[in-house]
């Protein structure tokens, strides 16, 4: 067993809510299609990666759209819910995907037009600010510290 496939217990509240076609070519087992479903969606892989033991990985990808279709997956949220007298709550945030630059926080904008307009926000006039300086000398400007900043007489 692996760390995402699912418990008997797990499976036994999930079964009942599953679509049963009992004519035509018998399914490929459910249980198994819905680990190998679990361990796509848990591990983040692409389903090209899926692990063998799970079977094709065409069944698992065909069978979690169909099943979003017809809103399969609606059905097994409620059955979960109701085996825990809807008193759950489920946040991963380890499926939670971002962009790498996300999790940066904005930078300033240091261009001339920036500076430019900081300036003038702050009393000193448009030849006072000259493209390329940096922000940093405006901010010195405002505590009267200007030793650091170049004159603009």
């Amino acid at each position: 067993m692996s760390r995402y496939d699912l418990t008997d217990y797990e499976w036994r509240v999930i079964e009942p809510p599953l679509p049963n076609k009992p004519r035509g070519v018998p399914r490929v087992d459910d249980r198994r299609v819905l680990n190998g479903i679990f361990w796509v969606l848990r591990s983040g892989a692409p389903w090209r990666d899926l692990p063998e033991r799970y079977g094709p990985r065409t069944t698992c990808y065909n069978r979690f759209v169909r099943w979003r279709k017809a809103d399969v997956w609606d059905r097994l949220m409620n059955a979960i819910t109701a085996a825990h007298d809807g008193d759950i709550q489920m946040i991963d945030s380890t499926s939670i995907r971002a962009h790498q630059q996300a999790a940066t926080a904005k930078t300033p904008d240091t261009s001339a037009d920036a500076v430019l307009q900081i300036a003038g926000r702050l009393g000193y006039p448009a030849a006072a600010a000259v493209a390329g300086r940096s922000i940093a000398c405006i901010r010195d400007w405002t505590n009267e510290a200007t030793t650091s900043c170049p004159s603009f007489a």
